[in-house]
């Protein structure tokens, strides 16, 4: 059973989608993760961006303990349909679902042009090192970031390290038994004196 474990509604169970196409983050490493990224002041009225949302667990959770607005973008209909559900078991206001692959919801940029405080990517393990690198890329390149984003990316310990783009620097690892989870940030722009 997937649910929410903190924030407003913390405790609520959660759908998850049908078949093994999704691996819904286990609440051990949601709970290090959320403390992690509370600590740093990450979710109170922040932009979230969940990519590759499965079941929605990861945004929605954000969303609970206070994220402002989150975009969940999923590209699986049934997975899209267990996420509606849980949009609504929720009940957060500023929660909006993209049903489209990732690549082309990052394509044009943010939609108000405002980037994204925390990005939340939780690939299937299937996924190419090449494709992940094509998505961090996007990221940086359509204006998705700002120099005070974060970024999270969830993988299994048996990936290598993703391939930041220029833009984009490593800034911490963890490992949760299988699960690795690296974080980045923008790289500081060099001020020319």
């Amino acid at each position: 059973m997937t649910r929410i474990i903190s924030g407003t509604a913390g405790g609520r169970r959660l759908r998850t989608p049908p078949g093994a196409s999704t691996r819904p983050t286990s609440d051990r490493v949601r709970e290090a993760l959320f403390s992690r990224l509370e600590h740093r002041g990450l979710l109170d009225g922040t932009r979230v961006l969940d990519l590759y949302a499965g079941s929605g667990a990861l945004g929605l959770e954000a969303a609970s303990r206070g994220a402002a607005h989150v975009v969940l973008v999923e590209s699986h209909r049934g997975a899209a349909a267990a996420i509606r559900a849980n949009i609504a078991a929720v009940g957060h206001p500023a929660v909006r679902l993209v049903v489209d692959t990732v690549e082309r919801a990052l394509s044009g940029g943010p939609p108000d042009g405002i980037p994204t405080d925390l990005v939340i990517l939780d690939p299937p393990y299937d996924l190419s090192e090449d494709a992940l690198a094509d998505v961090l890329g996007a990221l940086v390149a359509n204006g998705w970031l700002g120099p005070e984003s974060f970024v999270v990316v969830e993988r299994s310990t048996r990936s290598p390290q993703p391939r930041w783009p220029a833009g984009l620097e490593l800034s911490g690892e963890k490992r949760y038994g299988e699960t690795a989870v690296w974080f980045a940030e923008p790289t500081p722009h060099e001020v020319v004196a």
